[in-house]
């Protein structure tokens, strides 16, 4: 799958554009679709870019760390709603939960106690908590976003100590290695670009340290390139459910703190930003590390996203994210996905199923249920199945989407065993308009 020509050529313009306008030294952005890297943008020659060229990532890091955290949350080992306290004792501010730490709701500040730790060696995870007292606690807990690096600190201290792993050896053995990320490192790895800050009168370039950011490296430490990224949006789109089930991701696009109570435009759910551009909503992350910016936007109904990477700590009259989402809307608007044409069915279904299908009412409102391939109902107003059921047992369906996901629809006979109404979370629809519930 590749882009219509126009479409490419009206995001390399503007990749060229932010170059220009931004005055980056390298700059290289890719598009995402179904699950493979159909585009690259890229300007600037210092390093001239591709696909296998490495920069940091920055806080783009967090999104993995997030993932790991969910993984032992599936895996019975912990809770998101549990405090510091019960797996990383002694911090002073153990009343915190891990949802609230993963989604910048835990009102704890934004950097460790010392040197700015983006641009010094960091230290281990002891010395990180020496520094972590009570006054850490910048806003009263969920009270408002408040984004915390701190806080991804800590989350990397609670997996080390559930695991008995290092944060870089577990993120190798449960995401890394499995999603075959072979070019997302620890530590820069040849080809890898120089990050820079530009001089902002006389557009020199100063080279900015690569550090080891110890305990902080759940924060922000890893580098990778933009194919590796490509594959990493892609997972976010549509999760590989050996390393994370779907659902799960799902959770963690859910917001837990919105950032702009006047617009609702941007918020974070566990571990992931939130973005609505329009009537879309995007997840992804943002990145920054001394001399490096990242950016990381998906679109999940339509597995299509935008990643983008540049050797320069900030950019001029640009932001990076902003102009990935900004193309990202652009794809989206340009070539929509191809609508899947509509396929008869194969059989009809099994007598007992398609006994329930047709139209039922309920105080006038009236609803049409539908056999699925899979053999679920879909159900919803008439030409419009929004809802969805699974088989729990005889006579009993779970709703797994839209407004009455988690509920229990049942079906109703008569003496003779026949279906005579549906009770959805008690509200009974029979097949007589003029009954009344």
């Amino acid at each position: 799958m590749t882009l219509l020509p126009e479409t490419a050529r009206r995001i390399d313009a503007q990749v060229a554009q932010a170059q220009l306008d931004g005055h980056a030294p390298s700059l290289i952005l890719g598009v995402v679709r179904d699950g493979a890297l159909v585009h690259l943008a890229t300007a600037g020659e210092h390093p001239r870019p591709d696909a296998d060229l490495q920069y940091r990532l920055g806080s783009i890091s967090k999104t993995m760390t997030a993932t790991l955290i969910m993984q032992l949350r599936d895996a019975g080992r912990l809770a998101v709603d549990d405090p510091l306290e019960k797996h990383l004792p002694g911090t002073g501010v153990g009343t915190l939960t891990l949802r609230q730490l993963l989604g910048h709701a835990s009102g704890m500040q934004r950097e460790p106690e010392g040197d700015w730790w983006e641009r010094t060696a960091g230290a281990d995870l002891a010395t990180l908590l020496t520094g972590v007292t009570p006054d850490k606690i910048a806003y009263p807990p969920h009270a408002t976003y408040h984004y915390s690096n701190l806080a991804y600190g800590l989350l990397g201290g609670v997996l080390e100590r559930l695991t008995g792993t290092t944060w870089a050896d577990l993120l190798g053995e449960r995401i890394l290695t499995p999603l075959d990320l072979r070019r997302t490192t620890y530590a820069a790895t040849e080809p890898f670009a120089s990050g820079y800050v530009v001089h902002p009168w006389h557009d020199t370039l100063r080279e900015e340290p690569r550090t080891d950011t110890g305990a902080m490296a759940p924060a922000g430490q890893l580098w990778s390139t933009i194919e590796d990224l490509g594959r990493w949006a892609a997972f976010l789109a549509d999760p590989d459910p050996s390393v994370l089930a779907a659902e799960t991701l799902t959770e963690m696009c859910s917001p837990v703190v919105v950032s702009d109570l006047e617009s609702w435009t941007h918020g974070h759910g566990l571990g992931l930003e939130l973005f609505r551009e329009g009537n879309r909503v995007y997840v992804g992350h943002g990145g920054s590390m001394p001399g490096y910016g990242a950016s990381l936007a998906v679109h999940r109904p339509t597995r299509t996203a935008v990643v983008g990477l540049v050797n320069a700590y900030t950019l001029r009259t640009v932001h990076l994210g902003a102009l990935g989402r900004q193309l990202l809307t652009l794809v989206l608007d340009a070539e929509p996905t191809p609508v899947t044409p509509w396929r008869p069915a194969a059989a009809p279904p099994p007598a007992e199923l398609a006994e329930l299908t047709g139209r039922w009412w309920w105080m006038g409102t009236t609803i049409e249920v539908y056999a699925d391939a899979a053999g679920d109902l879909r159900a919803g107003p008439v030409n419009a199945p929004n809802l969805h059921f699974v088989a729990e047992g005889p006579d009993r369906w779970r709703g797994r989407a839209g407004g009455q996901n988690g509920e229990i629809l049942t079906v109703r006979r008569d003496e003779q065993g026949r279906a005579v109404a549906l009770d959805i979370a008690t509200f009974v629809y029979t097949r007589d308009p003029d009954q009344i519930g």
